[in-house]
């Protein structure tokens, strides 16, 4: 596993202790569709929300959310679109958390609810 990764896994498992924390219940992790992965998928109340992890250790390359270009906010609505139709979601939106800093570091999260 390169930084990246690490780094990804790291962020990732951050944001699942976030949305737990928030009374989210975890329903798929790394969820594989035809246009991309979904990194977590959701389900607070009646809606499912899928989730997408951005994680920076440093600004020098801006802030995590900002990474999500037009291409990929296109991907991850055609993959959240073709996940809900095959598991007959009708109620879905589509969040981003944003994690700042280093493993070992304590977090600094930001969450973007409807964001896409």
């Amino acid at each position: 596993m390169n930084h990246n990764q690490r780094i990804g896994k790291w962020g990732e498992e951050t944001a699942v202790e976030y949305l737990t924390a928030r009374g989210c219940e975890i329903v798929a992790r790394n969820a594989r569709t035809p246009y991309g992965e979904i990194d977590i998928i959701v389900k607070q109340n009646d809606a499912i929300i899928f989730v997408e992890v951005k994680t920076r250790t440093s600004d020098k390359m801006g802030l995590p959310e900002e990474s999500i270009t037009a291409r990929k906010r296109q991907h991850m609505i055609s993959a959240a679109e073709h996940y809900a139709a095959e598991h007959e979601i009708d109620r879905w939106q589509i969040d981003v958390i944003s994690i700042e800093r280093k493993p070992g570091s304590t977090p600094k999260i930001t969450y973007f609810e409807n964001a896409i």
